[in-house]
């Protein structure tokens, strides 16, 4: 281990570029899907082990329920809603959500009030649009309160290309995610919400005398898979977001725009599948070990310390070992003040000439302005020598 982590070392580099940024499309390696949209993430460090079409605007469908669910999971932590509350199914909810609507549903019946734990289960297993607009309302007032709730939290939660305008997912040209977001709000509700977590793999829920099975047909297949959320609209296809704690570590995966269950449910199980067994795990840095330095252009000092989320493991392809080289890369020149914490750079690994891994790097400490000697000297580097 200590061989190869000094010739890890040894083949590591810096870049400061707009050109080789995190999401510089990955080579597609040994696996290809037919989901038009993909990101495979590994939960603990963040990193993208897989990604096809990850940044591109697409519409979320029933995926969408997960920032429902995540407002309403924060609500329930802080204390502001109970699991034994109960909320009213309004006209909108029985008539836009329901029976007579032709989409998935709870079947609650109008103006029938539900406790909050049983629309929870609703939507996760069932993808209720009811219960969903039902939640919606009994905490904003309206569905239309609640949304600005939602991009409120997308915004804290640090997704970068989102936009909700329903709680339902239902369709709505205004509306759209990335792969990549959904990945990381699927990481959110797991590590921000444990408590809740295992409702997503219960197999079943029955309301209304009405017994409705787990739409995520993943949680049959023995391959570890214990969430989180389904979706299809005629337009954007099919779709999913899948967690699996196979081969020792948990993995989300997103895949979307497939033409059927069918080949969601085949292509998800690839993907995770693929993920889980294809790669081994080797110690880089441990936590709030210095990867490596930024320059900072007119700060106090020159340069920042990057360190990675915990502990940065390399997930290599097996039997690829010796084939590893890297690179620090950043948009450069950083510019004070940048604070501790910060994410400015990612640590960028091949495998020969195919990206295999992408993993996110933050400022180990603050750096402030510097004095007038200093940004001079750094005016002069740059007019000299340009920024490198």
């Amino acid at each position: 281990m200590r061989a190869l982590s000094i010739l890890f070392r040894a083949a590591l580099g810096v870049t400061a570029a707009m050109a080789l940024s995190a999401t510089a499309a990955f080579a597609q390696l040994d696996f290809d899907t037919k989901a038009r949209y993909a990101v495979l993430l590994d939960y603990e460090s963040g990193t993208v082990l897989y990604q096809k079409h990850a940044d591109e605007r697409m519409q979320p469908a029933s995926m969408a329920k997960l920032m429902t669910l995540a407002v309403v999971f924060d609500r329930l932590k802080s204390g502001q809603v109970a699991m034994d509350d109960e909320f009213f199914i309004s006209e909108h909810a029985w008539r836009d959500g329901g029976a007579g609507s032709g989409g998935s549903t709870m079947f609650a019946e109008l103006d029938s009030k539900v406790p909050v734990a049983d629309l929870i289960r609703s939507v996760i297993i069932q993808s209720g649009n009811d219960a969903s607009i039902a939640l919606a309302e009994g905490i904003g007032g309206t569905e239309a309160t609640f949304v600005r709730i939602m991009n409120e939290t997308a915004q804290d939660i640090g997704l970068q290309d989102s936009w909700f305008t329903n709680a339902t997912g239902l369709p709505d040209p205004n509306m759209y995610v990335t792969a990549r977001d959904l990945a990381l709000l699927a990481r959110h509700v797991i590590r921000e919400f444990p408590e809740y977590y295992s409702i997503f793999a219960e197999p079943s829920f029955e309301w209304n005398n009405i017994f409705q099975r787990n739409r995520n047909t993943l949680l049959d297949d023995a391959i570890g898979v214990d969430g989180l959320k389904t979706g299809h609209t005629e337009e954007a296809g099919y779709g999913i977001v899948a967690s699996t704690t196979e081969g020792g570590r948990r993995l989300i995966a997103v895949l979307h725009g497939m033409a059927s269950e069918t080949e969601r449910a085949e292509e998800a199980r690839k993907l995770v599948t693929w993920g889980s067994r294809n790669f081994e795990r080797i110690a880089a840095f441990g936590p709030d070990e210095i990867v490596g330095y930024a320059r900072v252009y007119g700060g106090e000092i020159g340069e920042v310390g990057l360190t990675g989320e915990g502990q940065i493991d390399l997930y290599v392809p097996k039997g690829s070992r010796r084939c590893l080289t890297a690179r620090i890369v950043y948009t450069g020149p950083l510019m004070p003040p940048v604070f501790a914490g910060d994410r400015v750079a990612s640590l960028n690994v091949w495998c020969d000439d195919q990206l295999i891994q992408s993993a996110p790097l933050y400022a180990a400490e603050t750096v402030e302005q510097g004095g007038l000697v200093r940004r001079a000297t750094d005016a002069l580097f740059e007019l000299a020598l340009g920024w490198l």
